[in-house]
């Protein structure tokens, strides 16, 4: 049996055994966010508009993986306009660093593969780089928008008497959490992506200069930090919105 389906399969699994219920939405809300990337796929190679199809996407996307994560309307809503607003932002960010980086295209390290291929497919290959790295952050933005959100709404929920002074200063101790293990996921993701990469620059001797002119590993390290900027604007942002909310809550008791 094929590895991935084994895998897949204990996923399926363990996900049931766990959240039962909320699992199942879970598994039926990444088997949509799986269809949707396909579908970003499909539609850019046939020629629509790299960034438009990102953008429409990317909203589609960032909806099923919150509405589907969680009941709280509350919650869900403030994690949404947060990732929003993040995912626009930064994707004009990209298309910065794609302009001055230009990282599109294929690397002398693809050369073997693509020796007797055409490189002729039509397509715009600095609009696919913008999309890798937006699709890239959007699951880290999502997860650090909801994480945040949920945790100080049940906070507030918790100690309905909480200060505004409290609420900050719980606020500023769960914003560090969130932000520790959320950077530290990510860079340890793309070091484990990368890893094989690093040890071919090593025993080739490749110079310092070479490695950072590699179009390979910049992407991803591009890739990364637009991640940790996504994930740093959004506690920010959704801690901001939870404040918001928490303000008009005691003004209206």
């Amino acid at each position: 049996m094929n590895a991935l389906l084994i895998l897949l399969i204990l996923l399926i699994v363990l996900m049931l055994i766990v959240a039962k219920k909320d699992g199942l939405r879970n598994l039926i809300g990444l088997t949509f966010n799986f269809i949707a990337i396909f579908v970003l796929i499909t539609l850019i190679s046939w020629g629509f508009n790299a960034i438009a199809v990102l953008i429409v996407l990317s909203v589609i996307i960032l909806a099923i993986a919150i509405f589907m994560s969680a009941d709280e309307s509350e919650v869900t809503l403030i994690a949404f306009k947060t990732s929003i607003i993040v995912v626009l932002s930064l994707l004009i960010l990209a298309l910065i660093i794609q302009h001055f980086g230009q990282f599109q295209g294929f690397a002398t390290e693809d050369v073997d593969e693509l020796e007797n291929l055409s490189l002729n497919v039509g397509l715009n290959f600095s609009n696919v780089a913008i999309v890798v790295m937006v699709i890239s952050m959007l699951g880290a933005v999502a997860e650090s928008a909801m994480a945040l959100a949920a945790s100080l709404s049940e906070v507030v929920e918790q100690d309905e008497n909480m200060s505004l002074d409290q609420f900050k200063n719980q606020r500023e101790i769960i914003s560090q959490q969130i932000l520790g293990t959320a950077v530290n996921t990510l860079f340890f993701g793309v070091l484990g992506a990368t890893v094989g990469l690093i040890l071919w620059f090593v025993r080739l001797n490749y110079r310092l200069a070479d490695i950072f002119n590699s179009k390979l590993l910049m992407a991803e390290v591009a890739a990364m930090l637009l991640g940790m900027l996504g994930i740093l604007f959004a506690i920010l942002l959704s801690g901001y919105f939870v404040q918001k909310y928490f303000e008009q809550k005691n003004t209206d008791r």
